[in-house]
C-alpha cells in the first residue's frame, strides 16, 4: 500500500511539472509569435522640410591672358594687364585682402589652320596667363563687379570671368536642422496614413537621409535624387532634405 501511494505522489507530481514546462512553452512561444508578428508590420516613410537660406559668402575668379610673339613679351604683357585688373578691383571695393593670385603659366600658342581642307594646329607665339580669385562676404560688391568687367573687355583687355559662386557657409547646421523637421514629417505622415486601421505609429525601425539639395528659389531638384544639387548662381536660395524611415505598427 505505501509503494502504490508514493507511485500516486509521484506521477502527480510528474503531471504538475509537465503542465508548468507546457504552460511556459507556450507562453514563450506566444511571445516571439507576437514578436514575429509586430516585425512583419511596418510602414515606410518619406519626410521632408525646407527653409529659406541665403548665400553669405562669394567667390569669383577673373583670368588674364596675355598671346604675344615671345615668351618674354607674353609674361611682360600678363604683368601689366595684371596691375590693370588690380585697379580695376580697387575701384570696385575688392580690395587685396579678398584676392589670391595664382602663379602664372606660360604655354605655346596653337592656332588652327587649313590646309588643303585639312584642319591641323599651328603654333602662333606664346600664351601667358593667371588667375585671380576674389572671396568676399561683400555680394553686392561682387556682383557689381562681375557687371562692370564688361568695360575692361570694350576697351580691349584681355579679361575673362565666370560669374560669381554664392556659397553658403553653415551648411551643416543647416542640415541637422532639416534632417530633424524631415524626421518630424515623417512621423506625421506615417500617423496620417494608418488612422484608419485602428493602429498606431510604433518605434523607428531605420532611417536613411536622401539627397541635400540646395535650390534656387522656386527650383526643381529633377531627378537626381541620390547625388543632391548646390545651386551657386542664385543668393536667395532653398534648402531641402528627403528622409526615408520605417516605422513599427502596433
Amino acid at each position: 500500500m505505501s509503494e502504490q501511494n508514493n507511485l500516486f505522489k509521484a506521477m502527480a507530481v510528474l503531471g504538475i511539472l509537465l503542465a508548468v514546462g507546457m504552460s511556459a512553452a507556450a507562453f514563450i512561444l506566444g511571445v516571439q509569435g507576437k514578436c514575429a508578428v509586430s516585425g512583419q508590420q511596418s510602414i515606410t516613410v518619406k519626410g521632408l522640410a525646407e527653409k529659406p537660406i541665403k548665400a553669405d559668402r562669394a567667390e569669383w575668379v577673373v583670368s588674364i591672358v596675355s598671346i604675344e610673339s615671345t615668351q618674354a613679351l607674353a609674361l611682360e604683357n600678363l604683368a601689366k594687364e595684371r596691375k590693370v585688373v588690380e585697379a580695376f578691383l580697387d575701384k570696385q571695393g575688392l580690395l587685396g585682402d579678398s584676392r589670391k593670385i595664382s602663379v602664372e603659366t606660360l604655354n605655346a600658342h596653337y592656332e588652327e589652320e587649313f590646309v588643303n581642307d585639312t584642319p591641323r594646329q599651328v603654333q602662333r607665339g606664346y600664351e601667358a596667363s593667371q588667375n585671380i580669385r576674389i572671396t568676399s562676404k561683400d555680394l553686392g560688391k561682387v556682383t557689381a563687379a562681375n557687371q562692370a568687367l564688361l568695360q575692361l573687355r570694350a576697351a580691349n583687355h584681355p579679361v575673362v570671368a565666370a560669374p560669381p559662386a554664392y556659397l553658403v557657409s553653415d551648411l551643416e547646421n543647416i542640415k541637422m536642422s532639416l534632417i530633424a523637421d524631415a524626421t518630424k514629417n515623417a512621423r506625421i505622415r506615417a500617423t496620417e496614413f494608418v488612422k484608419q486601421d485602428g493602429v498606431t505609429v510604433g518605434v523607428m525601425k531605420s532611417a536613411s537621409q536622401g539627397a541635400f539639395y540646395i535650390l534656387p528659389v522656386g527650383g526643381d531638384a529633377g531627378d537626381d535624387s541620390y547625388g543632391g544639387v548646390y545651386d551657386k548662381s542664385t543668393i536667395e536660395k532653398t534648402a531641402r532634405v528627403v528622409v526615408t524611415i520605417v516605422y513599427n505598427i502596433e
